[in-house]
């Protein structure tokens, strides 16, 4: 649970409505599953994820689907009746910006929010460390990262977080990997959300959902955001078909 007394329970949101065009080649013919539904060790991410979540009590669960919602919904029917509320993104295929505003309600609920990528395979001691940092605004990272412009980097100076881009345009002095997993006050979840529909409603919607969430944290204080530092905890998000590799391999090292 989260150590911020006096605080609504987080209500999560996972982001799930992508058709993995980077993980099929590029040409997903409708029959592959969601990314969600892979599975690993007998239990698909989707199942992982609820399972966490619930671990650490946090039970109101949205997951924002698009492409094959069908199978994530008959996984949610075949996993013991979950309880997860579903909402659908009819424009999955303009890109994560428009799934990330799909779930504006549950941004703008008046809570705090968890938003997660839904294609992470990961520690559970990953969530634990998220909803007990200090900062009630955190993003995670991981020092250990792989070179090249496909990881989006959470930036650090002077111990604040001062970029969150791909590729980055702030001096900094050291970066690490985004995990894609968030915890946002109640105001910032709201504040995310009009950011989101300001992108959308100017046509920018092929534009990856960590972009409102950068304007967001350059244009604020500099501790109104933190930093949980994951660096040796095991994860990996599922982008391309080496990551289904690397997560079969990750799979005796993670803590359930």
């Amino acid at each position: 649970m989260s150590s911020h007394s006096g605080q609504a329970a987080p209500r999560a949101l996972i982001l799930a409505a992508g058709a993995g065009v980077r993980l099929h080649d590029g040409r997903p013919n409708g029959e592959e599953l969601p990314k969600a539904l892979l599975r690993f060790g007998g239990r698909s991410l989707l199942e992982r994820h609820l399972a966490s979540l619930r671990a650490a009590q946090v039970t109101d669960i949205s997951i924002v689907v698009g492409y094959r919602e069908d199978a994530i919904r008959k996984e949610l029917d075949g996993n013991g009746g979950a309880s997860a509320r579903l909402i659908i993104n009819p424009d999955f295929e303009k890109g994560s910006i428009v799934s990330l505003l799909t779930g504006r309600e549950i941004l703008e609920s008046g809570t705090p929010v968890i938003l997660m990528d839904a294609d992470v395979l990961y520690d559970v001691r990953l969530l634990a460390r998220l909803l007990r940092a200090d900062k009630p605004n955190c993003l995670l990272l991981d020092r250990d990262i792989e070179p090249g412009d496909e990881p989006v980097k959470l930036c650090v100076a002077n111990g604040h977080i001062v970029d969150f881009h791909k590729r980055p345009k702030i001096p900094h002095e050291w970066h690490g990997e985004s995990v894609g997993f968030f915890r946002f006050t109640q105001d910032a979840a709201a504040e995310l959300a009009k950011r989101a529909q300001a992108y959308v409603e100017s046509g920018l919607t092929s534009l990856e959902y960590e972009e409102p969430i950068r304007d967001m944290i350059l244009a604020s204080p500099p501790d109104r955001f933190g930093f949980e530092d994951i660096s040796g905890l095991p994860w990996t998000e599922i982008d391309f078909p080496q990551d289904v590799i690397k997560a079969r391999a990750l799979l005796p090292l993670l803590g359930e």
